[in-house]
């Protein structure tokens, strides 16, 4: 999924917005923020104040990575299909093909440790 979001990137075509803000999700994991920020500015939807703006955002709200259930259902409200196949289950989940950092995982345990004591 990642790779099908760089290519169409770099191709120089749009993402949508759903595709943007789950790129960001993930890429700032693995990338520094000012390649993050140039990635996103590929997109011809996408300039460099909203790009910075949507990276801030992403980080000051500390946003996991999402679920394949939500990339899947986010993408039904665009028209760019952010996973290139979705009737693959095994494509578009960024936890099963990627290793994020200990606090993403921490951060996941205290947000479902915490629902399940309330």
């Amino acid at each position: 999924m990642m790779a099908h979001l760089m290519g169409t990137l770099d191709g120089g075509h749009s993402i949508g917005h759903y595709g943007q803000l789950v790129f960001a999700m993930v890429a700032r994991h693995f990338i520094d923020r000012d390649e993050l920020i140039s990635y996103l500015v590929k997109d011809p939807d996408m300039d460099e104040a909203h790009a910075e703006s949507l990276v801030q955002q992403v980080e000051s709200r500390g946003y996991n990575p999402p679920k394949r259930e939500r990339i899947l259902e986010w993408m039904e409200k665009q028209d760019f299909p952010i996973c290139p196949n979705p009737q693959d289950p095994g494509q578009c989940n960024v936890y099963r093909n990627l290793d994020f950092p200990k606090d993403v995982y921490d951060r996941i345990s205290e947000f479902y440790g915490g629902a399940k004591a309330a």
